[in-house]
């Protein structure tokens, strides 16, 4: 009897792992039967844009993060598919940075060509994952929200492909309750106008913070203060724009810093961060790591070390990301077809701590990048997944984030070399600060 792979999630990893097994079954393998379980209406995970906050049409958490206008803060070249490239899906080269619309758009198109829909169940969040060491089986309970219908199925094996930036995380500051404005995370930001001519406080010194600060600033805040923890993002920021230390308390509108400034202001976002939150998850099977390289527990950062038969995709802090789903999901697929052997626990721990270690030596943007492509490269050195230049993509991060350092507000403008096709992509055709049109109709056209 075949086996049974339950999958976790639509987004991005999700879809790699789909995308992988289906790959196996053109090149003519027997792949598992596979159940994809989604908690939204379409595929896409986080790129899948909702104007939606809080709770859902059917009073679940809302798992988008994404807001209108927003833009690709990182080339599209390092993120690009081995198997399915952005020249290929539009017909021609596109400039680097594309918005959400245009980004969604190419994640469906691949999976579209692939005709992978047939194994999704949408509007279906898991709500239960169980193991039973007798039947060397998981229990998978799902929620059918469409027919309000509760069902348990069997699986050899179960990738976890949620995701974790969805479920926020907010710290409290003394003051709040009596704050005389808007108090958001990021997660529930969904358009800078909102903010025009406000004078805003974002706390955080992640890249939501540079990213929101940016919109509100192009769609024409007031101004805008960014608070952080332990060191200032260090950008060329307009002159609007200020980095204070941790807030303290506010009153009223008044906030207060830890240097003793004070700053009037009417909204404050909090760009701090978001959980690895897995409700549906058991404590000996739940991932429990902040935002980080190399989560621990994990070998090869996709198996759960205790039981390998339970899969993570995409949960390290991340600079690749598409492409480093794909090697992992790839990685993965032939585990759970027997093709590649995991090794024994002790082996595994010796191979963790080798990868710990050397996360504790990283201090630099590019120590880190060079990190996680390294990782990449190991993965895909073991499977058939397309081979491609990732010192390449090393390369083009780095000239990435020498562009922001040089103009945060301008970076956008750049263009890079594909490193799948080897094709040098066009610079925009609008300055991003002028482009306040971000549809697909307008980004792809000339003018």
């Amino acid at each position: 009897m075949s086996s049974r792979v339950a999958i976790i999630g639509a987004g991005p990893c999700g879809l790699a792992q789909l995308r992988a097994f289906d790959s196996a079954s053109k090149a003519g393998a027997e792949i598992p039967e596979m159940v994809c379980y989604e908690r939204q209406s379409d595929w896409g995970g986080l790129w899948n844009y909702t104007w939606r906050t809080g709770l859902d049409e059917h009073g679940e958490p809302v798992h988008s993060s994404m807001y209108r206008y927003l833009w690709s803060n990182g080339p599209k070249e390092c993120l690009e598919f081995a198997d399915y490239t952005f020249e290929e899906h539009f017909g021609k080269p596109i400039a680097s940075y594309p918005p959400r619309e245009v980004m969604w758009d190419y994640i469906k198109g691949r999976v579209e060509k692939a005709g992978i829909r047939k194994y999704i169940k949408f509007n279906t969040p898991v709500r239960e994952v169980t193991y039973s060491d007798e039947t060397g089986k998981f229990t998978v309970t799902a929620h059918d929200l469409k027919q309000d219908h509760i069902s348990t199925e069997e699986f050899d094996n179960v990738v976890v492909a949620s995701g974790h930036f969805s479920t926020p995380n907010v710290p409290y500051f003394e003051g709040f309750e009596t704050f005389n404005g808007r108090i958001m995370h990021a997660h529930d930001f969904r358009d800078a106008l909102e903010f025009k001519d406000k004078d805003i406080l974002i706390i955080g010194t992640s890249y939501s913070a540079e990213d929101i600060g940016s919109q509100c600033y192009k769609y024409g805040a007031k101004s805008i203060t960014c608070s952080h923890r332990t060191a200032p993002m260090g950008f060329h920021w307009p002159d609007n724009w200020q980095e204070v230390p941790l807030l303290t308390k506010v009153d009223k509108n008044t906030a207060y810093f830890k240097d003793g400034a004070t700053k009037d202001v009417d909204a404050i976002i909090l760009c701090t961060g978001y959980l690895h939150h897995f409700p549906f998850l058991p404590d000996e099977l739940r991932l429990k790591t902040g935002n980080r390289m190399w989560p621990h527990d994990l070998y090869k950062g996709v198996f759960w070390e205790d039981n390998p038969k339970l899969i993570y995709l995409g949960m390290q802090d991340q600079f690749y990301t598409f492409n480093m789903f794909d090697a992992q999901a790839w990685y993965a697929r032939d585990v759970m077809m027997g093709r590649i052997t995991l090794p024994s626990r002790e082996e595994m721990d010796k191979h963790n701590k080798v990868w710990c270690d050397r996360e504790e030596t990283l201090e630099t943007d590019e120590d880190l990048i060079v990190f996680q492509g390294d990782y990449v490269q190991e993965l895909i050195d073991d499977t058939d997944y397309p081979s491609f230049d990732v010192d390449g993509v090393n390369k083009t991060f780095l000239e990435w984030e020498h562009h922001k350092h040089e103009d945060i507000m301008t970076f956008r403008n750049k263009a890079y070399k594909s490193l799948m096709t080897g094709n040098m992509q066009p610079t925009h055709h609008t300055p991003w600060l002028e482009a306040t049109d971000d549809s697909m109709e307008s980004y792809l056209g000339t003018s």
